[in-house]
């Protein structure tokens, strides 16, 4: 027996009973529909008012929330799946969950980025205008979605050159390791991750710490941006925590078989739902321009600039 069927054996066999799978679901549903009614503010303020998407910031913000709310909707009915059809067919599943992958490798590296942005607008503010221009920001994003695809589509590449094309007509348990089943995938995750790891955390704690020293004696806005390089710093140590969610995953299923299925829904809740709730803090509450908009929203009453 293979991990992946050992994996649906186990949930198999220690399913939830109706009242848990039920409040599971109703949290899982209205926490995710409150996170997308609050990005969708965003992203119709930002749309409403020209000075949002003229100014870089805030186009690899919204880039961000986006990115966030296809992330949330999908594993949100990945989710629902897994306690209602439970299982999918594995072309359908492929889908699925490609994209799941590429939204969330693409969260850790669009947050490097906006890091990026914040340490050149504080540290480096004449040379600003002419590094951070529109073109270059969508330059920015179109590599971002590149190399997340680079790593998330090789997983199908590896799986259509390893299983018979009749592996796809089959029926699984919609999780990564059962739809991509090759070690190689695992071995290929682990040095990708791995070198994500390494590139996405020294740009944070480089920009941070240059930040930082730059506001000791700058003004209020540099202190204001090492605070949000901060969060954004918190924000990336839950996503990244997706990273380690295999090992985790396992190594609490062998610990505590009996609660698997309450560890992966803590496991999802904290790793794929929490930190899609911080960017509307971050700029939703923190960033004055967006609150004085978004209050309009909020309030079913939207101005024009």
């Amino acid at each position: 027996m293979n991990a992946s069927s050992a994996n649906v054996t186990v949930v198999l066999q220690y399913r939830d009973s109706f009242a848990k799978a039920v409040t599971k679901n109703v949290i899982v549903v209205v926490l995710s529909i409150s996170i997308n009614y609050i990005n969708a503010g965003l992203i119709q303020t930002f749309c409403k008012h020209q000075i949002f998407y003229m100014n870089p910031r805030y186009i690899l913000f919204i880039h961000l929330v986006v990115n966030d709310m296809i992330q949330v909707t999908l594993t949100s009915i990945l989710f629902i799946i897994s306690y209602t059809i439970y299982k999918l067919n594995v072309s359908i599943c492929s889908i699925f969950m490609l994209i799941a992958l590429l939204t969330t490798e693409n969260t850790p590296l669009n947050l490097a980025c906006m890091a990026v942005e914040r340490f050149i607008a504080i540290c480096v503010p004449l040379r600003h205008v002419q590094i951070c221009t529109i073109r270059r920001t969508l330059m920015l994003i179109g590599l971002i979605w590149t190399t997340s695809m680079l790593s998330a589509v090789s997983d199908l590449f590896i799986t259509l050159a390893t299983e018979p094309l009749d592996f796809f007509h089959t029926e699984v348990f919609c999780v990564r390791k059962s739809v991509f089943p090759s070690p190689i995938i695992i071995q290929k995750r682990d040095v990708t991750y791995s070198v994500f790891l390494v590139v996405v955390w020294f740009t944070i704690f480089y920009t941070y710490f240059k930040v930082m020293f730059t506001a000791k004696t700058a003004s209020r806005d540099a202190k204001k941006a090492r605070n949000t390089i901060l969060l954004h710093s918190f924000q990336l140590l839950l996503c990244m925590a997706s990273y380690a969610t295999p090992q985790l995953s396992d190594a609490l299923q062998r610990w505590f078989p009996k609660n698997n299925t309450d560890s992966l829904f803590v496991i999802y809740v904290v790793v794929q739902i929490l930190p899609r709730s911080i960017s509307p803090i971050i700029y939703g509450v923190r960033d004055n321009m967006f609150r004085k908009h978004m209050k309009a929203y909020l309030t079913c009453n939207v101005r024009t600039p």
